[in-house]
């Protein structure tokens, strides 16, 4: 039997003519473990919506280490910039909780709906909004709060996207997420495993105890998560 997945928040959003309309010109696409959607410095051929799973968009150094800038799921979108007038990607995109089935239009297109004045050009504009009010808060975070805050701020944020409390996450995404050692994300996790607050083995995360993991989180956790909460009214 097939599972109904939900619809991507910012595809739901919209009237139902709207979205209808959108969608005929779309594709579905499922991505698996490190599936790739965009290489640093390729081309945006594609916007991708996700409807599941979590994809990762990370930073590459020159020697070769990367850490992540963000984590999309079901509440947004990759290739935002494209309405910028970005074609070509500054980073690595990659399916890191899986599988991840998205809806994905042509760049080309989306970028023609956005210049509609109407409700989904509204939609992406809050979406980029929040984007880059989640960024300026991750670069705070990074500089001021401690690896446990910012593990469990990760660990929520994925929970949220993949929209279950039982997930596949491996210790190197752990250790991108944080821009830290594995040695350092062993200690961390089993602190929080510990404490009672998760489980964590055979590159599985299970959320125990959400309500004592918020508490271990840092501020950022709620200020990134209401920079993509919906407008009021």
């Amino acid at each position: 039997m097939a599972i109904s997945r939900p619809e991507n928040r910012l595809l739901a959003a919209l009237p139902a003519d709207d979205r209808t309309r959108l969608i005929a010109r779309m594709a579905d696409v499922t991505l698996g473990h490190k599936d790739l959607l965009y290489r640093a410095g390729g081309p945006i051929d594609y916007v991708y919506f996700p409807r599941s799973g979590v994809l990762s968009a990370v930073v590459v150094m020159n020697d070769g280490q990367y850490v992540e800038a963000a984590a999309i799921g079901l509440e947004g979108m990759v290739g935002v910039t494209a309405c910028l007038g970005a074609d070509r990607s500054i980073e690595q995109v990659f399916c890191q909780v899986f599988p991840a089935e998205c809806r994905k239009m042509p760049a080309a297109a989306f970028v023609a709906e956005v210049a509609r004045d109407g409700a989904f050009r509204d939609i992406v504009y809050a979406y980029l909004r929040g984007t880059l009010a989640a960024a300026a808060q991750s670069t705070a975070c990074n500089c001021l709060h401690s690896v446990d805050e910012r593990c469990a701020r990760w660990l929520l944020m994925c929970q949220d996207r993949f929209g279950g409390d039982d997930f596949p996450l491996t210790q190197e995404f752990l250790a991108a997420m944080l821009g830290v050692r594995r040695a350092t994300v062993t200690v961390t996790a089993g602190a929080l495993q510990s404490n009672g607050f998760i489980t964590y083995r055979h590159g599985r995360v299970r959320v125990v105890d959400r309500a004592g993991l918020e508490k271990v989180a840092c501020e950022c956790y709620h200020a990134i998560r209401n920079a993509f909460a919906p407008a009021p009214g």
